[in-house]
C-alpha cells in the first residue's frame, strides 16, 4: 500500500506579491518612527528645550506604547479581521503623525509620540500575519518575510537618512508629516489588494482583562528598567519591575485557563519560536540604541549638517539588505541556527570596532563599523522572523506576529532607554569638570544634561570658555558612545552563544525531514 503524497500548498501569484508591497509600507514606517527622530533631536532640543529625561521619553515612548499594545492588537486582529485592523491602525497612525508635526512643547510631543505608538500597535501585527496567510509555500513565505524584514530593519536604518534629507529643506515636524501620504496610500490600496483573514475558530469575545494585564505587565517593567539605567538603584523602579513581573505571571496563568486565550502561550514551548523572539528583541535593542547616539555624533561631534550626515549613513542601510540576502540564500543549505549565531557574532564585532571611535576618528571607521553591525543584524533578523511565523499555525498568525513584533519593539525601546542611559551617565560624569563656573543654573543644567544643550550654551560663551566647554562635551559624549558599544558587543556575543545552542535542531529549508 503506497502512501498518498501530501499536496503542495498553493503558490502565491502576482496579486499576493503586489499586496506584499502594500504591507511593506506600514512595516517600514512603524520601524522608521523608532529612529527618524535621531536626526531631528538636535533641532527639537533647540526649539522645545526638553530635559535629558524628556529627550529619552520623546525617543522611546513610541516604542513603549507599541510594545505594550501589540499582543492585544494581534489577538484582536485574529478575531475581527487582520486587514480591517490594519486599515484602522493606518488611519490612527496618519492622524497622530499630523498632530505630532505641529506640537508646541516637549510634553505635547511626548503625548503625540505615545498616540503614534498606539496607532503603530494597531496596524503592525497585521502586516506579518497577512504574509503568513497570503504565502502558503514555505520558500515563497521565506522570501516574503525576508522582504518584510528588510523593510522593518531597513526602516530603522533609513529613518535617520530620511530625517536628514527632510531637515535640510523643512522644519523638524516634517519627519512626522511624511507619514500622512503613505498612510493615505495604504487606506486606498489595502482594500483592493489585501485579503481579509481571521481565525475562524476564534471566539468573537475579546478578553479585555487579559488585554489590560498584558499592558500592565509590560509598561511597569520597561519604566523600571529605564529608570534604573538612567538613575541607578531606587525603590520605585525596582517595585515597578516586580509589579510588572507579578502581573505577567497572572497574565500567563489566565491564558492557560481560557478556552480562547489572547495568545497561545504554548508557542513558547517551541524552541525555535522562543529563541527567535529573543534574538529579534536583542538585535533591535542594539541597533536602535546605537542609532540614536550615532546620529548625534555625526552632527554634534563631527559637525556635519543633517543632509550630508544622512547620506553618509546610506552604506549602513545597504549592510542590512546584504545581510538579509546572504541569509535567505544560505538557509537552503546551512542550518538556520548557524546563520543566526554567525549574524549575532558579526554584529558584536561591529560594536567592538565602534568602541574604538574617538572625537577625531575618520568617518570611514565610524560608518564602516556601523555597516558591519547592520550586516550582522540583517543576517540574524531575517531568519528569526521567518522561524517565528513558520513555527506558528496559520490561525494564530496574528498572535504569533504580535509576540515577535512586541519583542522587537520592546527591544528597540529598551535599547534607547538602557543604552541611551549608559551613554548619558558617561556624558554627565565626563562633562562635569568642563562646565565654566558662574554659569546661570539653567545654562549649567542644559550643558550637563545633553550634548545639544552644551553646544547651545557654548555658542553664547566668549572665546576660550566656549571652546573648552564644547571640546569637553564632545570628549564626554564620545566616551559615552564607547561605553555603549562595549555593552552592545557583550550582549550580542552572549546572545550568539545562546542562539547556537537553542537553534541547533532547526534544519535548512531544503531538508524536508529534519526537525523544526
Amino acid at each position: 500500500m503506497t502512501a498518498t503524497a501530501t499536496p503542495s500548498p498553493p503558490r502565491a501569484g502576482r496579486r499576493e506579491w503586489t499586496g506584499l508591497a502594500v504591507l511593506v509600507l506600514p512595516a517600514l514606517l512603524a520601524s522608521m518612527d523608532l529612529s527618524i527622530l535621531f536626526m531631528a533631536l538636535p533641532r527639537i532640543t533647540a526649539e522645545l528645550h526638553p530635559s535629558a529625561t524628556q529627550q529619552l521619553w520623546i525617543s522611546d515612548v513610541y516604542g513603549f506604547l507599541l510594545a505594550g499594545l501589540l499582543i492585544p492588537m494581534g489577538a484582536l486582529g485574529d478575531r475581527v479581521g487582520r486587514r480591517r485592523l490594519l486599515l484602522v491602525g493606518g488611519a490612527l497612525f496618519g492622524a497622530a503623525s499630523a498632530v505630532a508635526a505641529y506640537v508646541p512643547t516637549a510634553e505635547a510631543l511626548i503625548a503625540a509620540r505615545a498616540l503614534l505608538g498606539a496607532g503603530g500597535a494597531v496596524l503592525a501585527p497585521s502586516t506579518l500575519a497577512l504574509i503568513r496567510t497570503m504565502f502558503r509555500d514555505e520558500r515563497q513565505r521565506g522570501a516574503a518575510v525576508g522582504v518584510w524584514t528588510a523593510a522593518f530593519t531597513g526602516g530603522i536604518a533609513l529613518g535617520p537618512i530620511l530625517g536628514g534629507v527632510l531637515l535640510e529643506y523643512f522644519w523638524w515636524g516634517s519627519v512626522f508629516l511624511i507619514n500622512v501620504p503613505v498612510m493615505v496610500l495604504l487606506l486606498v490600496l489595502g482594500p483592493l489588494l489585501l485579503p481579509e483573514s481571521a481565525d475562524p475558530r476564534a471566539s468573537r469575545r475579546f478578553d479585555l482583562l487579559s488585554a489590560a494585564l498584558s499592558m500592565a505587565a509590560v509598561l511597569p517593567v520597561v519604566y523600571g528598567v529605564k529608570e534604573l539605567a538612567a538613575h541607578g538603584a531606587a525603590v520605585l523602579p525596582v517595585a515597578a519591575i516586580a509589579a510588572g513581573l507579578a502581573l505577567g505571571a497572572v497574565f500567563v496563568r489566565r491564558q492557560f485557563t481560557l478556552p480562547d486565550p489572547l495568545i497561545d502561550v504554548g508557542l513558547f514551548r517551541r524552541g525555535a519560536f522562543s529563541a527567535s523572539v529573543g534574538v529579534s528583541a536583542l538585535l533591535t535593542f542594539s541597533l536602535v540604541g546605537f542609532g540614536l547616539q550615532s546620529a548625534q555624533y555625526l552632527q554634534l561631534v563631527q559637525g556635519i549638517s543633517p543632509l550630508p550626515a544622512a547620506l553618509w549613513q546610506l552604506p549602513t542601510a545597504a549592510g542590512t539588505v546584504v545581510g538579509i540576502a546572504l541569509a535567505t540564500q544560505a538557509v537552503r543549505r546551512v542550518p538556520p541556527g548557524t546563520i543566526v549565531g554567525t549574524g549575532l557574532l558579526v554584529a558584536a564585532g561591529g560594536f567592538a570596532l565602534l568602541s574604538l571611535v574617538r572625537v577625531d576618528s575618520s568617518l570611514l571607521l565610524v560608518l564602516g563599523s556601523y555597516t558591519v553591525l547592520t550586516l550582522g543584524v540583517g543576517m540574524a533578523m531575517a531568519l528569526a522572523n521567518a522561524m517565528v511565523i513558520g513555527s506558528a499555525p496559520p490561525e494564530r498568525a496574528g498572535a504569533a506576529a504580535a509576540v515577535s513584533e512586541t519583542g522587537a519593539e520592546l527591544g528597540g525601546a529598551l535599547g534607547i532607554a538602557v543604552l541611551g542611559s549608559v551613554a548619558t551617565a558617561a556624558y554627565r560624569s565626563g562633562v562635569a569638570g568642563d562646565i565654566p563656573p558662574g554659569l546661570p543654573p539653567e545654562a549649567a543644567d542644559a550643558a550637563g544634561e545633553t550634548l545639544g544643550g552644551a553646544v547651545a550654551v557654548a555658542e553664547g560663551l566668549p572665546g576660550a570658555a566656549g571652546d573648552t566647554l564644547l571640546e569637553g562635551a564632545r570628549q564626554a559624549f564620545t566616551a559615552g558612545l564607547d561605553s555603549l558599544a562595549v555593552t552592545g558587543a557583550a550582549v550580542l556575543a552572549v546572545a550568539a552563544v545562546a542562539a547556537f545552542v537553542a537553534l541547533r535542531g532547526v534544519t535548512p529549508v531544503d531538508d524536508p525531514d529534519g526537525p523544526r
